[in-house]
């Protein structure tokens, strides 16, 4: 079963924000976790929903970032701005790349380009800044308290080199956001940006755990029979994806020439994704890159 519209995923678990740029609400009774950090633009729907829920932002205590990509990390300066007490938590690396003046820019060029014209001018506050604050590092086996619930992380770098997972035993849930493949329609988009063999090493990893429900930063959550096979259907769809990469890159022999075959491809399947096309280029781009590189050390 797929939520892929804000409202309940399970008891404990709340999906807030947007279809295609959500984060999770985890209830541990006495205290709330925000997992994901989202887009900026859904600053303002977050805080219509969590009034909506009657819940008191106060007890919302943490919020885990669960890499430093600009789409997963936009919502933080809104939140703490306005929620002062949240605390931020990201694995060691996407603290040292977000302290980083260069990826900030980026961060703020691309969430802005992407504001609404609606709220915008508020909105741009929320970007004013020259860091994302993360205030605790956590990594492989760290656990998280938030009231009764543990946060276990999981390390999976692949998509991006400091991604993590949250796996919530109690709810048998994992929270991969990109790591785990982006659920687009009737398929699972291997996003293997940063490093193809990290990242279906990292696939099999989260495979390991007694998953039920999966929780994705895009286009929502799987739940029942499909959230329990869902990282099965991962890792086959980033074995396809590799072998599409490896055969177009060794028919051309050459970066530019692939990503345009590739672009394609993806526009014909996936004409209403997210992201702009020439993001999409950047992605396909860094995967061509790393095929391109193996291949060159293969001879």
């Amino acid at each position: 079963m797929r939520v892929d519209q804000p409202g309940p995923v399970t008891d404990r678990i709340t999906l807030l924000g947007r279809n295609e740029s959500c984060v999770y609400l985890v209830d541990g009774g006495e205290e709330f976790a925000i997992l994901g950090g989202g887009m900026t633009y859904i600053v303002p729907d977050i805080i219509t929903q969590i009034d909506f829920l009657g819940i008191d932002p106060g007890k919302i205590r943490h919020l885990v970032i669960h890499h430093s990509h600009f789409d997963h990390v936009g919502i933080v300066p809104g939140l703490k701005r306005r929620w002062p007490w949240l605390k931020v938590a990201a694995s060691s690396r996407a603290k040292a790349l977000l302290s980083r003046t260069d990826v900030v820019e980026t961060i703020v060029s691309l969430n802005t380009m992407l504001l609404p014209e609606e709220n915008s001018g508020e909105l741009k506050k929320d970007l004013d800044i020259r860091t994302i604050g993360v205030d605790n590092t956590a990594g492989d086996n760290d656990t998280i308290r938030c009231g009764d619930l543990d946060l276990v992380i999981i390390e999976v770098p692949g998509h991006s080199s400091c991604s993590i997972a949250v796996y919530i035993p109690r709810e048998s849930a994992m929270a991969a956001s990109d790591a785990g493949g982006i659920p687009y329609g009737d398929h699972v988009f291997a996003a293997a940006n940063s490093d193809f063999d990290a990242y279906q090493a990292s696939l099999e990893k989260m495979s390991a755990y007694p998953a039920r429900v999966h929780l994705s930063e895009h286009y929502g959550a799987v739940t029942g029979d499909e959230g329990s096979s869902y990282m099965e259907r991962s890792i086959a769809e980033a074995v396809k994806m590799r072998a599409l990469l490896e055969a177009t890159y060794a028919r051309h022999l050459d970066e530019e020439k692939t990503v345009e075959e590739l672009i394609e491809k993806v526009a014909a399947r996936a004409s209403d994704y997210f992201l702009p096309k020439e993001v999409m280029t950047m992605v396909l781009g860094q995967m061509t890159r790393f095929i391109a590189k193996q291949h060159a050390r293969q001879g």
